[in-house]
């Protein structure tokens, strides 16, 4: 069977930036099973997994507007400590929801702390990053219905319910 939208595809990969250091990697024999064509991966990622089949390897770049975007200045902003009103301990790397200019919610990360000045950063973590995967497909088969309509894959390397 060959990758198309509503299979479900489980790949073993490992995630690079451009110097080579791993980002992150499935685990342990344990491969990432996602239902493809519902955007569960990056575009970059999923476009070059489209018409794959189990047992193929293949090493992938991502430039940032496939990936995870470009990295945006504008989301990154200096506020008072005052505006975390109700949160006991602030530490960098927190995260919180937060409404965009335009009123889509989105997550805010702290990055940096200095006396009563909080720094909050709106841009994913790999915005603006080149990414290098090296993936191999272990498994391709059919969504079931119940999938379809989560629009998540069901039992091990998914979701249980």
């Amino acid at each position: 069977m060959i990758i198309a939208d509503k299979c479900v595809v489980s790949i073993d990969y490992t995630l690079r930036n451009n110097k080579g250091e791993v980002l992150d990697a499935s685990g342990n024999g344990e491969p990432l099973s996602y239902l493809h064509g519902t955007g569960a991966l990056i575009p970059g990622l999923e476009n070059e997994l489209t018409g794959k089949k189990k047992g193929d390897k293949l090493n992938v770049t991502v430039e940032p507007k496939d990936g995870y975007g470009e990295f945006m200045p504008q989301l990154i902003q200096k506020l008072p400590r005052a505006n975390f009103e109700g949160v006991d301990e602030l530490e960098v790397g927190m995260e919180f929801q937060a409404s965009s200019a335009d009123g889509h919610s989105m997550v805010v990360r702290i990055d940096s702390i200095e006396g009563d000045e909080v720094t909050i950063n709106g841009n994913h973590p790999l915005a603006g990053m080149t990414l290098e995967f090296e993936v191999a497909v272990a498994d391709v088969r059919e969504a079931s219905d119940e999938e379809l309509d989560h629009g998540h894959v069901h039992g091990a390397g998914g979701h249980h319910h």
